[in-house]
């Protein structure tokens, strides 16, 4: 590792303390290929549509983590984080009629045991949007029954797993799966209608709180939740017209969804919808989503500028002149300070995970290192905002750094790179960046007995 770039706390930082979690983050159909030996899935179907995927790859093999887990295992250990956050693949553990297909869930229990053995606490995720295909052959997230169906497979899963999973995840990023996946079209299914959106979210809420009333049940000792992704709205002005823009984009793609899981009722919006575009909302479904939380999961990346427009009553102002990643995201800490501190206000929170937080660069290897010094000055500057956001007293009990390892990036294919390990994809040679042995160096310092400068990292 390069001595160019540290990653640096005070000393006296609640995220030097060692019990504070840290962790690196995946998800299956992101790394695992191993297609053949599961059912498909929505994202199977969108890579073979011509268009769908920047440079027209697939999750068919993607990092091979399906052949190589013990390998990746060996590698996350070495980093000596303190747990592993990674998704569950729904059509690869249950068949079509609902059964589980026990090779499917031999391989998770085989990481399962593996990470206990090692001392690594798994966090799991139970849906990261490969949602089976044959179920979206049925409607998908727009069909009621998907989300009873998603309870009856949390349910069988929970049950073989036992006691080996440290906390659940319900779902990843439900906005993502609605909004891009239904409303926008820009992921699977790759549906682009604006009266879907609101209705496949309603639908995926309804799925989360159903699977809490199964966690509830079935897995009372771990620790049970959902992972939200924010995008802090801010007004381009302080005029009264372009705050209330930015308020109503912030009901649209932030709290459309944590307000009905924290409290039970759905933004002042919903009244203003169109009748096309509002949820079918059955009597009790509210309560049911309203379940009690043991965590929360936040991922951040950026944040959005909007104006007043008098047509579309907001409108996505570009930062023309900011740092950006390599998706084209404006680098902004100082979001992740106000996004915490605001949602402290707003509601009465259970402890916080950030489940999610990176950048995509364009890496290069030379003389055998990645020398990513954007990446890790990236992680220092968005730890040191997570901790303003403490000392406001927010109550966050862990990070996950995105992601452990390069991988497929969505409709972006394999052209980004957000990994802290670099990824050869012809030859599957793994490679730490500099970024990974930072934030590795970063994790084990922690604890020590040695007095360590507030310069240095903690």
């Amino acid at each position: 590792m390069t001595d160019t770039m540290t990653i640096s706390l005070p000393t006296t930082s609640p995220l030097c303390s060692p019990s504070f979690v840290y962790g690196v983050a995946t998800s299956s159909f992101q790394i695992e290929g191993g297609a053949s030996e599961r059912l498909p899935s929505i994202w199977d179907t969108f890579c073979d549509t011509p268009g769908k995927v920047l440079d027209g790859s697939n999750g068919a093999v993607a990092c091979n983590h399906f052949e190589l887990w013990e390998q990746d295992l060996d590698l996350i250990d070495s980093l000596g984080v303190d747990a592993y956050r990674f998704s569950i693949s729904w059509p690869r553990v249950v068949n079509q009629q609902g059964e589980l297909n026990q090779a499917g869930i031999d391989f998770y229990i085989g990481i399962l045991d593996r990470l206990n053995d090692k001392g690594i606490k798994p966090f799991v995720t139970l849906y990261h949007w490969d949602l089976p295909q044959h179920l979206e052959d049925k409607g998908g997230w727009l069909n009621r029954q998907t989300a009873y169906d998603f309870r009856d497979y949390v349910d069988v899963v929970t049950k073989a797993f036992g006691e080996r999973v440290h906390s659940y995840a319900t779902l990843n990023e439900p906005f993502c799966s609605a909004y891009l996946g239904y409303e926008a079209g820009i992921h699977a299914p790759g549906l682009a209608c604006k009266t879907y959106g609101k209705k496949a979210a309603h639908h995926l809420l309804l799925a989360h709180g159903l699977a809490m009333q199964v966690l509830q049940k079935n897995s009372p000792n771990t620790e049970n939740g959902i992972v939200l992704n924010f995008t802090p709205c801010y007004p381009e002005s302080d005029s009264s017209a372009d705050r209330e823009a930015a308020n109503i984009a912030d009901a649209h793609f932030n709290d459309w969804y944590i307000r009905p899981v924290m409290t039970g009722v759905y933004p002042d919006l919903i009244e203003q919808l169109p009748s096309s575009e509002k949820p079918e909302i059955q009597p009790g479904d509210m309560d049911i989503i309203n379940q009690p939380l043991d965590f929360m999961g936040v991922n951040y990346y950026t944040r959005a500028v909007y104006r007043c427009d008098d047509e579309h009553t907001f409108v996505l102002v570009p930062q023309d002149d900011a740092p950006k990643t390599d998706m084209g995201w404006e680098i902004y800490p100082q979001a992740f300070t106000d996004l915490l501190v605001d949602l402290h206000k707003r509601y009465t929170l259970p402890p916080i995970y950030i489940t999610e937080n990176g950048i995509a660069e364009a890496d290069t290897m030379s003389q055998g290192a990645v020398n990513d010094r954007t990446r890790t000055a990236y992680y220092s500057q968005h730890l040191n905002a997570l901790h303003a956001a403490i000392l406001q007293g927010v109550d966050v009990v862990g990070y996950f750094a995105w992601s452990l390892l390069d991988n497929f990036e969505w409709a972006e294919g394999y052209e980004k790179r957000f990994g802290i390990v670099h990824v050869d994809y012809d030859t599957q040679k793994r490679t730490i960046k500099d970024s990974g042995l930072s934030y590795s160096h970063f994790i084990n310092q922690r604890g020590d007995s040695a007095p360590i400068s507030a310069k240095e990292p903690c």
